[in-house]
């Protein structure tokens, strides 16, 4: 293992009748994760769903209640956005964090789109280019170039000036991610400078193990990647240490794991996809499964994907448990120590 950096991913979820409870919880997950030693806390954007719709938004205010961890989402699903207006809200956004924003997208026909899409774009969707070309023309807004002509200026109260999207926050471009799960979508990551996050999902194009997979879409990135870009390459897993948790609990989350068991056997319908197990146990059994994980000789970064199902208490025995008795290990791997 050499991951020496931990982060955290949760599903933001709340009740359909009290939002503002299950947001809350979610903000407090963020203090607490920052609170014992995590260093990056992520959100996922989900539409339609009990979860956050506008990570931008979200991470604007968690970053009021934060001051160290880096703040995340994993994915924006770029086809839902419009490339400038996105670009205003995340460099606004990345600015009240005081650079702590890690924004991630993902290209393509964005999930529910036969519901939404047409509320979207106020028409036919289908007509719009949804394409990794959308996230390359943020990243062009982002670099803050001056539109018009050297002569083109606005009026605003008190003040003439260029125009060009504001705040100007160019340092936000290192830390724009894609979310990859296919060797195209690594290739185009690497190839526009991106860092690449890929998780417990991927498609087996040239083989039928997840592991050997995953390291192919890995070798793709690096090889394309500019050597002037940062080049941060993050993994994620569920796992679910269950040290400190009672006897309800463990069997609960037993129950969990080997509800998801089956679809990590064999490579599932036209595309192949292939799962990494669950890893529920006891650290330590973590620690060794973590430790046998190819992937993770190769990258830097771990990012622990919270289940959707469970609670914030879940949540945060898993982090507590995490952080107690993974990190140790991970950092004396990572620095060449026994464990």
């Amino acid at each position: 293992m050499t991951a020496r950096t931990l982060a955290f991913l949760t599903p933001g979820n709340f009740p359909d009748d009290d939002p503002y409870a299950g947001l809350e919880d979610t903000l407090q997950l963020f203090e607490y994760g920052e609170r014992i030693g995590f260093d990056g806390a992520w959100i996922r954007q989900r539409h339609l769903e009990h979860g956050v719709g506008s990570a931008a938004v979200f991470l604007a205010a968690a970053g009021q209640r934060t001051s160290r961890v880096e703040l995340g989402t994993a994915v924006i699903p770029i086809g839902y956005e419009s490339p400038f207006r996105l670009a205003e809200d995340l460099s606004l956004a990345d600015v009240l964090s005081r650079g702590r924003l890690q924004a991630g997208f993902s290209a393509g026909t964005p999930p529910h789109a036969e519901l939404l899409g047409h509320l979207v774009f106020d028409g036919n969707w289908r007509d719009f280019d949804l394409s990794h070309g959308r996230i390359a023309r943020l990243v062009d807004n982002l670099r803050g170039e001056f539109l018009g002509d050297a002569e083109t200026v606005i009026q605003s109260p008190g003040n003439t000036q260029r125009p060009r999207l504001q705040p100007h926050n160019p340092g936000l471009i290192d830390r724009l991610w894609y979310g990859a799960a296919s060797t195209r979508s690594a290739q185009w990551a690497g190839q526009n400078g991106l860092n690449l996050l890929t998780g417990n999902i991927v498609f087996g194009e040239h083989h039928d193990d997840f592991a050997a997979a995953q390291l192919a879409l890995i070798g793709e990135y690096r090889q394309l990647v500019p050597a002037d870009r940062p080049a941060r390459v993050a993994v994620g897993r569920v796992i679910v240490p269950t040290d400190s948790a009672d006897r309800a609990t463990r069997e609960r989350y037993r129950a969990y794991a080997a509800s998801r068991h089956e679809r990590t056997l064999a490579p599932r319908g036209e595309r192949r996809v292939l799962f990494a197990p669950d890893l529920v146990g006891p650290a330590d059994e973590i620690v060794e499964r973590l430790a046998a994980d190819p992937v993770l000789a190769r990258t830097s970064e771990l990012r622990l994907e919270l289940p959707y199902e469970f609670r914030r208490d879940d949540y945060e025995q898993i982090l507590h448990d995490a952080i107690r008795l993974i990190a140790p290990a991970l950092e004396a791997a990572a620095a060449g120590l026994p464990r």
